[in-house]
C-alpha cells in the first residue's frame, strides 16, 4: 500500500516518478488564466487567517460545504472565520475521492508544511498552524506567489477597469509579471436593458467616449483594448454558453444598439444577432495586435434562483450545461480564417461530451503560422481534476499534439492555489510514464522529458510571447 500524498504522489511506475521529479516538477509556473485580485498582489496583503485565504470566495469549497449539511451562516454568512473553519474541517473527510480532499492536503504540505489530515479532531491545531505563519511577512501575497515559483499570471479584468494596480505592480519592481487580461463579457450582455445602459455609461467613462450610437461603442472598445496592450495584455477571454455565430449586417447592429440604448429590451433573435458582430469584431481586435483569444463554453450559471438574489454570481450555483457547440464555433472560426483574422485561440469546454469535438475542431484552423494556433484548453471547472484533465489530455493525443499544448492555469480565486499546476504534472508524466513501461512510447526519457517542460512551461511562454523574467538576484547583477 503506498503512503498518501508522499513523494511520489499519483506517480504510478518508476519511469513516471523520473519524469515528473527531473523534468516537470522544477519548471516556473505561467499561470495564463485567474481570478485573482489585482489590487491585494499590488497591496502584498497579509491575510489575519487561513480562512480568509482559503475559504472567502472559493465556491468549490461552497458547494461541499451545503453538500455536507451545512448552514449557509457557516459559508458566506456572518459565522467567525475559526466557525466556518471549524466546519470546512468536518466537511474534508466527507470529500473523499473528490479533488477537494487532494487539493486541500496538497495546500497544507505546500505552503504551511502540514501532513496531519485536516478534521474535526485536528481543526483547532491546523488553524491556529497556519494562522501563526499567516502573521509573518513570508506569507504575504507577493511571496507566496514567490514561494509556488509563479514566472506571470495574468488576471481578468473587465474593459472599462482602471488597471490601476496592474500599473502600480510594473513600476513596483515586483519581479512575478502580474498582467491583465481582456474580459469584454459584460460589453456583449444585451439581455437586460437597464443593466446593459448602465454598464455602457461605466464603459464610456472609462474610455473618455460618450457611448450614443453602435459606432462609440466600438471606439471606445478599442481605446480600452489599446489601453490594455499597454499595460502588458496580450489574452482575451470570454464566457459564453456557446459560440454566437448568426449573420447580421452593420445596418443591423446599428437599430439594435440604438433601440437597446433607448431602454427598450431587445427581442431574442436580435440579441443573438448583437452578440454574433460583437464576438467577430472583439476577435477581430485580438487579432490585430497579435493576442490570444480565450473562450470558455458551456457553463449554465445561476439555477438557483433564490441564492442568486441572496448572494448574487459565482457563489456556487452554476452546472455543467449540455448546449450545442459545434456548428456555430465553426461558422464563427471559419469566418474569421476566411479574412485572414483568425487570432491565436484557446477553446475550453465544461461539458466532457465536448472534448472529442473541441479537439477535432481545432485542427480545422491550424494554419503553420504558429504551433498549436488553435488550442483545446485544458480540463476547466468541474473538469480541472484527475478524471477530467486525463481525459482532455487524451482526447488532444489522440487527435491533435499533445507536445505543443500550452498546459495547465489555476483559473482560481485563491492564492493558495498553485499546487494545481503541480497535481496536473504529476497527471501527465503518470500518463506518459505508463505509456514507457507499457511499451506504447519509447523509452527516451530525454526526449519525452523536453515535451513534458514544454507542456508545463515552455509551450506557454512561446506561445503567449513571455519572455523569461529574472528572478531578484539575477536582475541585481544586470
Amino acid at each position: 500500500m503506498k503512503p498518501f500524498l508522499n513523494n511520489d504522489f499519483l506517480l504510478q511506475t518508476a519511469t513516471a516518478q523520473t519524469l515528473y521529479h527531473e523534468y516537470a516538477a522544477a519548471m516556473p509556473i505561467i499561470d495564463y488564466h485567474n481570478h485573482l485580485l489585482p489590487d491585494q498582489i499590488a497591496q502584498d496583503k497579509q491575510f489575519d487567517t487561513i480562512t480568509q485565504i482559503w475559504l472567502y470566495g472559493d465556491h468549490y469549497k461552497w458547494r461541499a460545504m451545503r453538500a455536507n449539511g451545512v448552514p449557509e451562516r457557516y459559508i458566506t454568512g456572518d459565522a467567525s472565520d475559526w466557525e466556518k473553519f471549524e466546519k470546512w474541517a468536518e466537511t474534508v473527510p466527507q470529500t473523499v475521492r473528490n479533488p477537494l480532499y487532494h487539493w486541500t492536503h496538497l495546500e497544507l504540505q505546500r505552503y504551511f508544511g502540514i501532513t496531519e489530515l485536516l478534521n474535526a479532531g485536528s481543526a483547532r491545531r491546523i488553524y491556529d498552524q497556519c494562522n501563526e505563519k499567516l502573521r509573518t511577512p513570508e506569507y504575504s501575497v507577493q511571496n507566496l506567489l514567490r514561494r509556488m515559483k509563479v514566472e506571470t499570471l495574468c488576471t481578468t479584468d473587465d474593459p472599462a477597469d482602471s488597471l490601476e494596480h496592474h500599473r502600480a505592480l510594473a513600476a513596483s519592481g515586483f519581479e512575478v509579471r502580474v498582467l491583465p487580461t481582456f474580459r469584454p463579457d459584460k460589453a456583449m450582455a444585451v439581455d437586460d436593458a437597464a443593466s446593459y445602459n448602465q454598464y455602457l455609461d461605466k464603459l464610456g467613462e472609462a474610455a473618455a467616449v460618450e457611448i450614443r450610437t453602435f459606432f462609440d461603442l466600438q471606439t471606445a472598445l478599442r481605446l480600452r483594448h489599446d489601453y490594455f496592450a499597454a499595460l502588458g495584455c496580450r489574452l482575451s477571454d470570454h464566457g459564453l454558453e456557446q459560440i454566437y455565430a448568426a449573420d447580421y449586417t452593420e445596418s443591423d447592429c446599428n437599430d439594435i444598439f440604438a433601440k437597446i440604448r433607448s431602454g427598450e429590451e431587445l427581442a431574442a433573435d436580435e440579441v443573438l444577432r448583437f452578440k454574433s458582430a460583437m464576438l467577430v469584431l472583439l476577435a477581430e481586435m485580438d487579432w490585430e495586435k497579435g493576442w490570444t483569444q480565450q473562450f470558455h463554453l458551456g457553463a449554465l450559471r445561476n439555477n438557483n434562483a433564490r441564492m442568486l438574489r441572496q448572494l448574487g454570481p459565482d457563489t456556487g450555483w452554476d452546472s455543467i450545461g449540455d448546449f450545442p457547440q459545434g456548428r456555430a464555433l465553426s461558422k464563427f472560426l471559419n469566418r474569421l480564417d476566411e479574412q485572414d483574422k483568425l487570432a491565436k485561440t484557446i477553446i475550453y469546454n465544461l461539458n466532457p461530451a465536448d472534448n472529442e469535438l473541441i479537439a477535432t475542431m481545432i485542427g480545422n484552423f491550424n494554419d503553420g503560422s504558429v504551433a498549436g494556433k488553435v488550442q483545446f484548453g485544458s480540463g476547466w471547472w468541474f473538469l480541472d481534476q484527475k478524471d477530467g484533465m486525463e481525459k482532455q489530455i487524451n482526447a488532444l493525443s489522440n487527435m491533435g499534439l499533445l507536445s505543443r499544448f500550452v498546459g495547465m492555469l489555476t483559473d482560481s480565486r485563491s492564492f493558495l492555489s498553485y499546487p494545481r499546476h503541480e497535481y496536473f504534472r504529476r497527471v501527465l508524466c503518470n500518463l506518459f510514464g505508463n505509456d514507457v513501461e507499457n511499451g506504447e512510447l519509447p523509452e527516451d526519457l530525454e526526449g519525452l522529458g523536453q515535451i513534458i517542460r514544454n507542456i508545463c512551461y515552455g509551450n506557454a511562454r512561446q506561445y503567449f510571447g513571455f519572455e523569461a523574467v529574472a528572478k531578484p538576484a539575477e536582475a541585481a547583477t544586470v
